[in-house]
């Protein structure tokens, strides 16, 4: 692990160290659900923020962006939504100023701009190295969440010089990419609404995606969330999963922020999106794409068919048989390869993103780097991690599943605090 050789460090370790029972690492929604839950049954905690509240919400990402999920799954712990707009998708600004009142709401104790560098063990408490000092607790809850940075494939490397290359973390407006055809590097949610963006602001597009996620974004005059939470599928738990490594990485849903608006590859091509297979390398200055997206469509519609079957059993007599028949993906014959440089300037990534724990110099990673957990409790003593994929349940990293994640969590940690005597094991 890099160590941190900033004058911030150096200050930090001049200051007096503090104690406190709890330190909770990240102050968005799951962080400050998890302090309302920790509140509730008077456990002394505090809240490190790096930046401010929302932070991530209003600075990484694009200007357009809204949730996709309904503001009536914003239910955070004491305070379900309020507001005269329940079937809308909130702005991501407008998102963060719900957190920044939320925060008020609950009084969580957040300490602003006070970034972590370093977490160790020693003995059976944690130290926390900050810009602003350091702290000693006896529980740590990693609310850092599993989009804390962009997640681009190593074929980044290998692109000419020629080319642009933004990733959907750093892309805020069509108008601040060079000129030229774009090339977007991705089939789940991101992808797709980077590539309408674009596409909507006059610009060539050429959209790249491998196995994807179709959804439609209403059924019977009811959003897919209602759907899905009505049918249990969002409440399915890992133990219902077959292959929950695999699960854990398939894409997000095809969707978009707006009431009944539909987004897939076939609104994508009609809009005049070119699409192509899945980014597989780069041979003599040229992108080279799988060609098995013919294959991965025909797979994602007997998915969608399945699940509008599952829908339609679970909540009976409101889907016809019209509403059940789903529209084939049908493609023109996809490129196999594309010239960068002389036809591509700009390759955006919208590849996902990943959490980042490498100021978490404790012995709980396993051989690929991954964060090993049980529903959250992770394998080291008195930590928790909150907001990753099919952590407890499908809901985890929605807002709509941190109230159930954070109650169940905040029961652990305070039992353990209750009889933690474990010595702590440091990574080496």
């Amino acid at each position: 692990m890099t160590r941190s050789t900033s004058p911030f460090r150096e200050l930090s370790m001049r200051r007096k160290a503090r104690e406190i029972d709890v330190i909770v690492i990240g102050a968005g929604h799951a962080g400050l659900a998890m302090s309302a839950q920790l509140s509730a049954r008077k456990v002394e905690h505090v809240v490190l923020e790096a930046g401010d509240i929302g932070h991530r919400w209003r600075r990484e990402r694009w200007d357009s962006l809204r949730l996709l999920t309904p503001n009536w799954t914003l239910n955070l712990p004491g305070k379900p939504y309020a507001g005269q707009n329940a079937d809308g998708f909130m702005h991501k600004d407008a998102l963060a100023d719900y957190l920044e009142g939320y925060a008020r709401a609950v009084a969580a104790p957040v300490k602003r701009a006070t970034p972590v560098h370093r977490v160790t063990g020693v003995g059976t408490k944690y130290r926390v190295t900050t810009t602003q000092g350091e702290w000693y607790c006896r529980a740590l809850v990693l609310a850092t969440g599993a989009y804390a940075e962009a997640a681009v494939p190593k074929v980044a490397e290998f692109l000419p010089q020629g080319v642009t290359q933004v990733t959907a973390r750093d892309y805020r407006r069509a108008a601040d990419l060079p000129r030229g055809k774009v090339l977007v590097v991705g089939g789940s949610a991101t992808g797709l609404q980077l590539a309408q963006e674009l596409r909507n602001a006059g610009r060539e597009v050429i959209l790249s995606t491998g196995e994807h996620v179709r959804m439609p974004r209403q059924l019977a005059d009811r959003d897919v969330y209602w759907w899905l939470t009505k049918s249990g599928v969002l409440w399915e738990s890992a133990d219902d999963v077959d292959d929950i490594v695999r699960a854990r990485r398939l894409p997000s849903p095809q969707l978009v922020g707006q009431p009944g608006a539909d987004l897939n590859l076939g609104s994508l091509q009609d809009a005049g999106v070119e699409i192509v297979g899945r980014f597989a390398g780069v041979s003599q200055g040229k992108a080279q794409f799988s060609g098995n997206l013919p294959h991965l469509c025909k797979s994602a519609d007997l998915k969608i068919q399945r699940l509008l079957q599952r829908f339609a059993e679970s909540v009976p007599g409101v889907l016809s048989e019209e509403q059940l028949i789903v529209t084939p993906t049908e493609l023109a014959r996809p490129r196999l390869s594309v010239s960068l440089a002389d036809e591509i300037k700009v390759v955006l990534w919208a590849t996902g993103f990943k959490p980042d724990y490498r100021w978490l110099d404790v012995d709980t990673f396993d051989a690929k780097g991954r964060l090993k957990h049980s529903g959250g409790v992770v394998a080291a003593p008195g930590i928790y991690a909150l907001g990753l994929p099919l952590m407890r349940s499908r809901a985890s990293t929605f807002i709509a599943g941190i109230e159930p994640d954070t109650r169940a969590l905040a029961e652990h940690l305070y039992g353990y605090l209750n009889t933690c005597t474990q010595r702590i094991a440091v990574s080496t």
